[in-house]
């Protein structure tokens, strides 16, 4: 006569042969999942320090002082100009950034500030009415450079109005 075993008994007498075969294969499912990172806790937005900011209760929020790591290159200022070329500035700022749809780059007059950080800003993260963001396009090296570039740009002899800021 032959005896018959339960299903839970079944369960229980192949499970020792079969671990070995369930834990690799769980291990082989994992492996091909994607890690998340990660993610920071509280991060404090990027925030450009310059004195020209004005501050609610003098108390200033965090903030870096952004540094052109070419202020003064010649060369750089060279290959910032062939990008603002390559990459069209001149159609909307003109040729050599002299104005045109776009703003004269080279009289000192800024709309959103003319330090080096505050220039840095408007291309790497755009403005509004216009002003396209190229951070994406350019990286921070690339905004340096066109930076360096406008910074090396003679006033024009001639300045049509007189700046708004002092």
């Amino acid at each position: 006569m032959t005896q018959r075993t339960s299903r839970a008994e079944r369960c229980e007498n192949t499970w020792p042969r079969h671990a070995p075969l369930l834990l690799v294969t769980a291990a082989l499912l994992a492996c091909g999942q994607e890690r998340v990172p990660p993610q920071p806790a509280a991060v404090v937005p990027p925030g450009i320090a310059h004195e020209s900011h004005v501050v609610a209760g003098e108390v200033a929020p965090a903030a870096s002082a952004l540094r052109n790591p070419h202020a003064g290159d010649a060369a750089v200022a060279r290959s910032g100009a062939l990008l603002f070329n390559a990459m069209n500035c001149d159609g909307c700022h003109g040729g050599g950034g002299s104005g045109w749809v776009g703003p004269n780059l080279g009289d000192g007059r800024w709309r959103y500030g003319g330090a080096d950080a505050e220039v840095f800003n408007s291309i790497y993260y755009g403005r509004p009415r216009g002003m396209p963001a190229f951070g994406g396009a350019l990286g921070t090296e690339g905004v340096w450079t066109l930076v360096t570039y406008l910074r090396s740009l003679p006033a024009p002899p001639n300045v049509p109005t007189q700046s708004w800021q002092n």
